[in-house]
């Protein structure tokens, strides 16, 4: 994996080297060069570990997606914001299975750095808004479903909201105790 910067200067020699096939009248070595320079393009925006590590989550294989994105070592450097918010998000998915708190930090530098898909952001949101309501912060947990609600266009969340919003409900009540208090003993 290169640096982002890395791959903007691997774009600008492969151009240079292009256009001097071009003034050489080597057409087709030029159109290749220019073509080799899109995949640099392509591979600044859309990073190529993140890309493993999503085709890794779509398996189900969490162990196998951590480990690619243990290979980038420094995101700051080496990814753009929005990339890091995938980053993020995806470890959060990841750690959102065993350790809650640390999950809850990558989803809020997640949400805090953008994802480009809006339904993407939406399940960011409902994952936050889970974690709140674990730690009994109903109203945080409510205002995240009702942005979640807003961002999820094609109703992808539907029953996980609708879910969360019953969970809700029974945390609100008060727990009933059946039965005997306990004072006075035995009846006979």
């Amino acid at each position: 994996m290169f640096n982002k910067n890395i791959k903007l200067v691997l774009t600008a020699l492969v151009i240079g080297t292009a256009v001097w096939q071009f003034t050489e009248t080597n057409i087709g070595n030029g159109i290749m060069l220019i073509l080799l320079s899109l995949v640099f393009v392509f591979l600044y925006f859309k990073n190529e570990i993140i890309l493993l590590a999503f085709l890794r989550l779509r398996k189900q294989d969490f162990p196998g997606a951590k480990k690619w994105l243990d290979k980038i070592g420094n995101p700051k450097a080496s990814l753009v914001p929005k990339q890091e918010g995938y980053y993020n998000y995806l470890n959060g998915l990841m750690i959102s299975q065993t350790n809650m708190v640390e999950a809850e930090k990558y989803f809020k530098k997640a949400e805090k750095l953008g994802l480009n898909m809006s339904a993407d952001m939406a399940m960011t949101k409902l994952n936050l808004a889970g974690i709140a309501m674990t730690k009994n912060r109903k109203r945080e947990a409510e205002q995240l479903m009702i942005e979640a609600k807003s961002l999820d266009k094609h109703n992808m969340l539907d029953d996980q909201i609708k879910m969360m919003k019953q969970q809700m409900k029974k945390m609100g009540q008060p727990r009933q105790q059946f039965g005997r208090s306990g004072r006075g003993g035995k009846r006979f």
